[in-house]
């Protein structure tokens, strides 16, 4: 058998055909053809159009709401297990209902749980992901789990930024050991903010642990949902003195009036990655993408070599 027909091939969910199409480049393989036929009541049904017997098969896509971008992935998995691919990795740059981690209240599903149950079922050998909301869920697989950091790809942004007075910031209790390790990598403060819920998406109270006099702050999050926590952070930090303040957040879901919210904050800029692609551009909003990651980490999982030189932090 030649090595061409060992090769691995990349397939992309259509939600995330953009990053797949950089992921595959910088991968240096074609992106793989998929038909999708559309039915009356909303059904779909993905084909692959070539043969995937006996090669590793990455399959792209991002779970972020709706189902269909789950049900995609999990149609997309069966369909390469049924045609006898031999290794089928779910490269999932954003995994969703990751926030549904644990029973917080009586009578809830455990959703991430869940997902990576039907991952499995589907026919994942193995699952590649990027800043999980928890990192304990990689606890709810059997199978090998990549959980990429994407401080690899945020922290040359920072460093080029040449900013003086430099202090990490936390959006919440919840995200500081991240912000801890920016810090530490950065030999910068750290500041924290405490919230209070009146219920979700809503803060009711907030309170800043630290001191952000003549500070450059850059607030640092696994993702930005609503906008609501990011913008009333920096506000309250540029009314306690701060220079400046910046937000990078992994995964850009940005939800209802977030757009609106981050345009009229006193934020100077959010850093975002491309594992959601973005419904609008504001002037405020960056984009630095994944891609060059997840293709060094495909790279070596094919060639069964280390990725432990990923890892920042």
């Amino acid at each position: 058998m030649s090595k061409n027909e060992l090769s691995p091939k990349l397939f992309a969910c259509s939600q995330s055909i953009v990053l797949a199409e950089k992921i595959a480049k910088e991968y240096g393989v074609p992106l793989g053809k998929v038909k999708t036929t559309h039915f009356s009541d909303g059904e779909f049904q993905p084909a692959f159009e070539e043969s995937v017997r006996g090669r590793r098969v990455f399959i792209i896509g991002s779970t972020f709401p709706t189902a269909d971008n789950l049900m995609e992935m999990l149609l997309m998995l069966d369909a390469a297990k049924r045609a006898s691919a031999r290794h089928i990795t779910a490269v999932m740059p954003y995994f969703g209902w990751a926030r549904q981690d644990r029973k917080d209240q009586p009578r809830v599903a455990i959703g991430a749980k869940l997902v990576a149950n039907l991952l499995q079922a589907g026919g994942a050998t193995r699952i590649m992901t990027m800043d999980l909301h928890a990192d304990q869920i990689q606890g709810f697989f059997e199978k090998p789990v990549d959980h990429l950091y994407a401080s690899t790809i945020f922290m040359s942004y920072i460093n080029d930024l040449k900013l003086d007075n430099l202090t990490i910031a936390s959006p919440d209790m919840g995200g500081s050991k991240r912000a801890y390790a920016y810090s530490k990598y950065l030999m910068s403060d750290v500041v924290i903010c405490y919230k209070q819920r009146k219920k979700a998406n809503v803060i009711g109270h907030m309170e800043l642990i630290g001191d952000v006099t003549g500070k450059n702050v850059i607030l640092v999050d696994d993702m930005i949902d609503t906008g609501g926590t990011l913008a009333r952070a920096a506000n309250l930090m540029m009314e306690r003195g701060a220079l400046s303040v910046r937000a990078i957040c992994t995964h850009p879901i940005l939800s209802g009036d977030a757009y609106d919210k981050i345009q009229n904050s006193k934020l100077t800029e959010l850093i975002v990655s491309d594992t959601i692609p973005l419904k609008r551009k504001i002037s405020k909003i960056k984009v630095v993408t994944c891609a060059p990651l997840f293709a060094d980490v495909m790279t070596k999982v094919q060639d069964n070599t280390s990725i432990s030189d990923q890892f920042l932090m």
